[in-house]
């Protein structure tokens, strides 16, 4: 299978680099499956789970916080306030920040402290959707 160049960044890390067989992400347009030679296009990333193949590996998970994706030349740039693998998240606290956040929502707060719980809401979930879908395989 032919590859691609993938850069994944998150705000605080270099998350992967490296050469890819495929790349699924969640967008505002839905989801988006990325092969070689794709064709440019730029568009925003919405909190789920990113999916890529590195040749001759297993496909890889991530939770992925919103940020953008851009494709051009045979390169994909993700850009993402933060990208976790499975192993790397803490499930206690991932609920304890949902459960806090659902409250939150209950809360009269401006609106801006709303928006800033349901963000926080859907991470938490997002990140325990990933975690949730691979535990089986640690066992």
């Amino acid at each position: 299978m032919e590859t691609f160049q993938v850069h994944i960044l998150a705000a605080d890390r270099t998350f992967y680099e490296g050469p890819c067989e495929s790349l699924t992400i969640s967008t505002s347009d839905g989801e988006l499956g990325i092969l070689a030679h794709h064709s440019p296009m730029l568009a925003a990333v919405l909190p789920g789970t990113l999916r890529f193949r590195i040749p001759g590996q297993e496909p890889q998970l991530a939770a992925v916080s919103p940020g953008m994706v851009k494709v051009e030349a045979n390169e994909v740039l993700v850009l993402v306030d933060s990208a976790e693998r499975p192993e790397e998240i803490d499930a206690a606290r991932a609920r304890r920040e949902a459960d806090q956040a659902r409250e939150a929502l209950l809360q009269k707060r401006s609106r801006q402290e709303h928006q800033v719980a349901q963000a926080t809401l859907a991470r938490a979930l997002n990140r325990l959707r990933v975690k949730s879908s691979t535990a089986h395989l640690e066992q």
